[in-house]
């Protein structure tokens, strides 16, 4: 029997190394990795030193030993404190045509450049991975021991996926060869399929051709959908065992879940946040995202984000468009020109007016019946019959280019804000654009808990004919094809964070506005001509702002900062700090 069919173990290294003569195998070795070390199990002859040194772990860190052979003996060394991880251990042995075909248009690589080494972090905080110092990745982005690869979109110089991993030969001579793969992230709005797949074969392929026979990955037993990809590409279950810290990160593994409740993600950012500060959570009505919570003798009712500081007043003043408007134009606040739809004439000079406008319900949310750049008479009738769907008053407003920023207002300041973008597809040269959008949609929804997808109606009919498209259209490979004009995140927009770039001015006018509203917690709807420009116009203000849309930045711990402040965390963030 080969020894990579054996659990690894110290006694196994040992025998190995004793056969191949290798006499300077490094015991105890660690790596620091930037989120945390990684401690190699099997290269400790001490189960109680693997303890001692999980026991050193940084604040803010989460250390991770591998490869213990006696999961009984580091528990026994410290019972209270450490646990075992529920993860399988999977091999793949590393063969020379491993790397499988490129693509084009996407190019995987190591960091090159430290914006790189920051996006890194970025895709770790988007998909709620610890995060890492991109310091650390940057200065060792040339090791021999740990290697960052990043998937580059050619065209916009984006990283859109990342992995990790660890040589085990560079790290202490290991006589097995091994290495292990580590913290593979894709974004989750990346339009390629296949992405994380591409990067492990390329991180496969980068230690196969330094000598390694295999490489390992941990995977929570139960993620069903990583063991399939995993099993496509040829691991294998290897019997070995993980310990870690009971930690604040690691808590959903050692707790399990207190909750039976499916909540969607806008409600379960603000839950899980409010748990990890002791704050007692009672659900309500899980469908619709209505929870409780309870600190001392003082509690709140919440729906996601809308709580009981919000009074109804100021609510309505949000749910009616038409209300918004004539309040944010009284504090001199800029707005679209708009009229609420009326007679047939009336409705066609407003378009006359201004050219291209904006047909809504006066009341409505995630985007329905929406239609932007209204140019004709014709579409205009289609337009209001689309909105009418959604409330009997429609509302016209003046079209305004730029791009859709939403800026999230908590306790009245600025805590977010992210460009939104509209859905679009990449050809293959086969698949039509129904084809490419069925299957962007798909995954959009299986990445957002069911809460993105994109439908085809009379927006994305419209959106196609003005690049001479239609659903039957098969664009070219690597052909970008914008399916939607509007770009709200429910019917497929793409969302970027740009706190850090956000003008003063539209900082100033978004806390201006909410004070206006007297609305405590807000998601305010910009139009601006650029990041760096001062000019704007607000189009809407959404009293149930989604939270989750919004990482890295803190939304769900300054929401829960304004309702419990005796139980905030150090750190918020003021406009200082982004002007800073």
């Amino acid at each position: 029997m080969r020894f990579t069919d054996q659990p690894p173990s110290y006694q196994h290294l040992r025998a190995l190394a004793e056969d191949q003569g290798v006499d300077d195998m490094r015991e105890n070795a660690t790596l620091l990795c930037g989120w945390g070390r990684v401690i190699m199990a099997h290269s400790f002859s001490d189960p109680e030193e693997i303890a001692r040194q999980l026991l050193r772990e940084r604040p803010g860190k989460r250390d991770i030993a591998m490869y213990v052979s006696d999961p009984h003996l580091v528990l026994a060394a410290a019972p209270q404190t450490l646990f075992l991880d529920p993860s399988d251990t999977y091999r793949l042995d590393l063969a020379p045509d491993i790397a499988g075909e490129p693509v084009d248009g996407l190019s995987i690589g190591r960091v090159s450049t430290e914006a790189q080494a920051a996006a890194v972090n970025e895709l770790y905080l988007k998909r709620d991975m610890v995060p890492t110092d991109p310091e650390h990745i940057w200065t060792t982005r040339d090791s021999e021991e740990l290697v960052y690869l990043v998937a580059v979109e050619d065209s916009s110089e984006t990283v859109v996926g990342t992995v990790m991993g660890i040589n085990h030969r560079a790290l202490f001579n290991d006589p097995s060869a091994g290495s292990s793969l580590w913290c593979l992230s894709v974004d989750p709005q990346a339009s390629r399929p296949g992405i994380g797949e591409l990067l492990v074969r390329a991180l496969a392929s980068f230690f196969q051709q330094r000598g390694c026979d295999y490489m390992d990955l941990s995977v929570l037993h139960n993620n069903e959908g990583a063991k399939l990809l995993y099993k496509k590409l040829g691991f294998r279950q290897v019997h070995t065992f993980a310990v870690k810290n009971k930690n604040a990160y690691n808590e959903n593994l050692f707790l399990g879940p207190e909750l039976e409740e499916n909540l969607n993600p806008y409600a379960k950012i603000i839950v899980d946040e409010a748990r990890a500060r002791g704050i007692t959570v009672d659900v309500l009505d899980a469908e619709e995202g209505y929870f409780r919570l309870s600190r001392g003798g003082k509690r709140i009712d919440c729906r996601e984000s809308l709580s009981d500081l919000t009074s109804a007043v100021a609510m309505s003043r949000c749910q009616d468009k038409l209300v918004t408007h004539r309040w944010l134009a009284k504090a001199d606040l800029r707005t679209p020109s708009y009229r609420v739809a009326g007679r047939t004439d009336a409705n066609v000079a407003f378009l006359e007016k201004h050219g291209s406008i904006v047909v809504k319900p006066a009341v409505g949310e995630q985007g329905n019946g929406i239609t932007v750049g209204v140019s004709s008479a014709s579409e205009l009738e289609a337009a209001l019959a689309q909105a009418q769907k959604f409330h009997d008053r429609v509302l016209l407003e003046s079209f305004h280019p730029g791009q859709d920023l939403r800026v999230v207002v908590i306790g009245y300041e600025v805590v977010a804000a992210a460009v939104r973008k509209p859905p679009e597809v990449v050809g293959d040269g086969a698949a039509s654009i129904t084809e490419l959008i069925e299957k962007l949609s798909r995954r959009r929804s299986v990445s957002s808990d069911g809460e993105s997808s994109i439908p085809i109606d009379n927006d994305t009919l419209a959106c196609l004919a003005e690049q001479s498209l239609d659903l039957d259209s098969v664009p070219a490979e690597g052909e970008r094809v914008r399916v939607r004009k509007t770009a709200n995140f429910h019917t497929g927009g793409t969302i970027h964070d740009v706190t850090q770039q956000l003008h003063p001015a539209i900082w100033a006018a978004a806390e201006k506005a909410a004070r206006h509203l007297d609305i405590p917690v807000v998601g305010l709807d910009f139009i601006v001509e650029s990041l760096d420009s001062p000019d704007y116009v607000i189009i809407e203000a959404n009293e149930r702002v989604g939270l989750a849309n919004h990482e890295p930045q803190p939304t769900a711990e300054r929401f829960v900062d304004l309702l419990f402040p005796m139980s905030a965390r150090a750190g918020g963030k003021t406009r200082e700090d982004n002007n800073a």
